[in-house]
């Protein structure tokens, strides 16, 4: 069975900034509330002319630009998303056809934020198995659409953005992706949700996830690291679902990690951003520079479901 590796990466955000203060004449919060509460001081918003599709096409172009490969070498193209408005053609076919990408297997994958690690894990499995030998993973979310902006709890919270990574495979014993954990717990469906069927708006009960976060999530990352033959102490770089800084914070505290390891704090500028957050902060590590090729990072995420799940990956 051969292995798998993160080729490259590439991400996309929308010109226009939201700050907290732009937040405060939209309803009744200020700075200092968000910034205590979330850790967040600014986002990102698409306008009404830039849809999930132009986000994810951008973000997987630079990733496709960065790997040197063709197009017609592309063999999968998923797109992780829950905000997309689209349902036929996929959002993910949609990104093929502009990318000149002539006959992949395409297919769109909602997991709410916990979707870009799910679908790296199902193109990961598809690469092994022979199915493809390079894909396209992208994470792409327009939560602008699906934000209530009178509801000042959550509101705060979100952004836009896509992530892109292009993962290749390897000689077998060359493995640059992890195995997965993954799981979900449907008793605790409703803790992050989209509702209104006909006008979808983002809701979630925040001391829930918060809880489940910080008690659950521990475990499942050391999990993930032992499965990938490695300890938490190994890690160069933790890039988790940028809910929260807080939470953030209060996981990666309760894990054995070097005072060296790169933490992804990109929720600061560019906030919740859903399935989109993964790729998008692990792409401005690699872009900046942070964490060193070839080091093992690990990715996690969670959100709608509720659903988890994570893989070490190998920094590009």
């Amino acid at each position: 069975m051969p292995g798998t590796r993160i080729a490259a990466m590439g991400h996309h955000q929308p010109s226009r900034e939201l700050t907290n203060a732009d937040l405060e004449q939209l309803v009744e919060t200020s700075d200092d509330w968000i910034r205590r509460r979330t850790g967040i001081v600014t986002r990102r918003v698409a306008g009404e002319d830039e849809s999930v599709t132009d986000m994810a096409a951008a973000a997987a172009a630079k990733a496709l630009a960065a790997s040197g490969l063709a197009p017609a070498e592309i063999g999968l193209v998923t797109v992780a998303t829950c905000s997309a408005v689209d349902r036929c053609p996929s959002i993910a076919a949609q990104v093929a056809a502009r990318l000149d990408v002539p006959s992949a297997v395409c297919f769109d994958l909602n997991n709410g934020c916990a979707g870009f690690t799910t679908a790296l894990a199902c193109a990961d499995h598809s690469l092994k198995a022979g199915a493809a030998r390079h894909a396209l993973v992208i994470g792409a979310e327009k939560m602008s659409d699906v934000t209530d902006w009178s509801d000042r709890s959550t509101c705060v919270l979100l952004g836009d953005g896509a992530g892109a990574a292009l993962i290749s495979s390897t000689e077998a014993g060359h493995e640059g992706i992890g195995p997965v954990v993954w799981g979900s717990d449907p008793t605790r469906g409703n803790a992050v949700r989209l509702q209104d069927a006909w006008q979808p708006r983002f809701a979630q009960e925040g001391q829930t996830v918060y809880r489940w976060a910080t008690s659950e999530l521990p475990a499942i990352a050391e999990k993930a690291c032992r499965r990938a033959g490695i300890a938490t102490t190994d890690l160069a770089a933790v890039v988790t679902h940028q809910a929260n800084l807080r939470i953030i914070e209060a996981l990666t505290r309760r894990l054995a990690l070097r005072d060296d390891v790169v933490i992804a704090r990109d929720v600061v500028d560019s906030g919740n951003t859903s399935a989109a957050s993964v790729p998008l902060a692990l792409s401005k590590l690699v872009e900046r520079g942070e964490v060193l090729a070839g080091t093992p990072v690990l990715l996690l995420s969670f959100g709608g479901g509720l659903s988890w799940a994570g893989q070490v990956v190998t920094c590009p």
